[in-house]
């Protein structure tokens, strides 16, 4: 099993497709990358603690791929947009990555290289060491399969869902 910890936005837009994809054991919500030790959701969105909104993936790499969850990350959001995510904004949503290893920052930069294959402006993604990581409150853990009704699901992430069906269907479950 393996591990990524990954930025793209809101944390509840990675976490509905993650939820979703074959191999993969757990999606964990959380806050890393700031300077406040066991921030809150309401401190995070301030922008003052430096945190950025990720997911822990944890996946079985006899199943799928670390290229694969690479690579959705990147089909998922956009890259090249500097702390936003369409009308999220602030550096609490931006592009990042955070490695435990040498050899998971070398998987980043690569699949930062295949991905900027695909878009015409320079990716901005963040990689970083992992420095402590935070779990969110509950009510952010599977988020859309709670709420799938409401508005942020309907119009944000419902979006992202069919994209990653048309690219990714073979790696995902529903």
């Amino acid at each position: 099993m393996k591990t990524f910890v990954l930025g793209g936005g809101c944390f509840w837009c990675l976490d509905a497709v993650y939820q979703k994809t074959r191999g993969v054991s757990s999606v964990v919500s959380g806050y890393t990358g700031g300077h406040v030790r066991n921030p809150d959701y309401y401190e995070v969105c301030s922008g003052t603690t430096g945190h950025a909104e990720v997911v822990a993936v944890t996946f079985d790499e006899a199943v799928v791929p670390e290229t694969v969850i690479l690579d959705m990350f990147f089909a998922l959001h956009d890259p090249t947009t500097l702390n936003r995510q369409g009308y999220d904004v602030g550096t609490q949503y931006r592009s990042s990555m955070f490695y435990t290893t040498t050899e998971e920052k070398v998987l980043f930069e690569e699949a930062i290289g295949r991905a900027q294959a695909l878009w015409s402006d320079p990716i901005v993604t963040e990689v970083s060491r992992l420095p402590e990581f935070h779990e969110a409150e509950e009510v952010h853990q599977n988020y859309y399969a709670k709420f799938p009704y409401q508005g942020y699901c309907q119009v944000i992430i419902n979006p992202k869902l069919a994209k990653a069906r048309k690219y990714y269907s073979a790696w995902l479950t529903a």
